[in-house]
């Protein structure tokens, strides 16, 4: 029983054995199973159509309508400011008043030189009509006739003289009340009562400035002068002013002219817009940005622009197809702004298109869609 009880322990170690090196040889030499892919992570935005207005940006100086040097047309002791410093004023308002007593006496004198010769034409054409009376009884020669004929006509010579010089003497007179010649805003005043203006002053008394309405001068680069003629072509091109920092507009207006010529040094196109600025919020002097309306792209088919990726052949997109595989497609489209390109080719509405993730995708790999990163969405607000 004991050799039996050993035989069999024995036939059993034995098998043991074999089923262990069976199973290392199977392991050893099988293949491992590959696990399936993970799906890319990525965020995509929707194709979507809407109306898109094409802007060219610019940085602009404001200008004064008309500015204005008021000066003296004559000149005497200013007796008179009627005006405040800053003021708006209308055409036609007294601004200042000089002295009118020396131009007046002036002007009454031209009137009595005028009266003083009336009266002697008055003696003159009688005398010629006593003349011309007794040349006819030849009691008088023809040569006295035509002495006083001579007179006669010297004298009225005199008075036409007369009416000119006071003509001359009255608007020398006028010129004493320094009126406005448009409306504006006055600016500091360079003379004060009691002082004498001269015509020769080097400094204005004041200068006046016409801000409403105001103009804004900018530059663009001459690539732009084409679309920019062809939108004048095809009506009111319109204008927005906004502050230095591009956010808050200050007026809306129309673009008033190009200049005739490009600065060949720069490049550029110089362009006047006119703004009618009631409530006065442009001021001369101050710097604005400025968008042009070019024109509108109507139910335009548009995308974020971080979504275009440019290859050998021009410009392609990442389209995840309904099943979550990504597919690469070529497209045409142009960026507008930052937030929008308009894809003109190879797109269409309700399309979705990766904005985050390209870099890790290729055609045919499953994606999984993932929320955009809050704190890059917090830098683009």
């Amino acid at each position: 029983m004991t050799g039996r009880r050993f035989g069999l322990i024995s036939l059993a170690v034995v098998a043991l054995v074999a089923v262990g090196v069976a199973g290392t040889s199977y392991w050893r030499h099988a293949k491992p199973v590959a696990a399936a892919p993970a799906p890319t992570p990525v965020v995509v935005a929707t194709a979507t159509q809407r109306d898109v207005p094409v802007y060219y940006d610019a940085l602009g100086t404001v200008q004064a309508f008309n500015t204005v040097s008021i000066r003296a047309q004559v000149t005497g002791q200013l007796v008179s400011i009627d005006f405040q410093q800053g003021q708006e004023v209308h055409k036609g308002d007294s601004l200042a008043k000089i002295d009118p007593a020396p131009l007046k006496a002036i002007l009454d004198q031209a009137v009595a030189k005028k009266s003083e010769d009336q009266a002697q034409l008055i003696d003159a054409q009688k005398d010629l009509e006593r003349f011309t009376t007794l040349v006819k009884k030849d009691f008088e020669t023809q040569q006295n006739v035509d002495t006083q004929q001579a007179k006669v006509d010297q004298l009225k010579a005199m008075i036409d003289a007369d009416q000119g010089a006071i003509e001359a003497a009255q608007t020398q007179l006028n010129y004493t009340t320094i009126a406005a010649p448009i409306d504006g805003v006055v600016g500091f005043r360079q003379l004060d009562i009691g002082n004498i203006i001269h015509t020769s002053d080097p400094n204005p008394l004041t200068v006046l400035t016409q801000i409403k309405p105001s103009v804004v001068v900018f530059t663009l680069p001459q690539d732009d002068l084409g679309p920019v003629r062809e939108a004048m072509l095809h009506g009111t091109v319109s204008v927005l002013a906004f502050d230095q920092n591009d956010k808050d507009q200050l007026a809306q207006g129309r673009l008033l002219l190009i200049d005739n010529q490009i600065d060949q040094s720069t490049s550029t196109i110089r362009l006047k817009a006119q703004f009618d600025n009631t409530d006065e919020r442009l001021w001369p002097g101050e710097f604005v940005h400025i968008r042009m309306l070019i024109t509108t792209h109507k139910d335009a088919v548009t995308i974020p622009p971080v979504a275009l990726q440019r290859g050998s052949d021009g410009y392609y997109v990442w389209l995840i197809k309904p099943d979550n595989t990504a597919e690469q497609r070529p497209v045409e489209a142009q960026s507008v702004n930052e937030d929008t390109a308009i894809a003109t080719k190879g797109l269409a509405v309700g399309d979705r298109v990766v904005v985050d993730g390209q870099s890790r995708l290729e055609a045919g790999k499953h994606v999984t869609l993932r929320s955009p990163n809050p704190a890059q969405e917090a830098d683009k607000s």
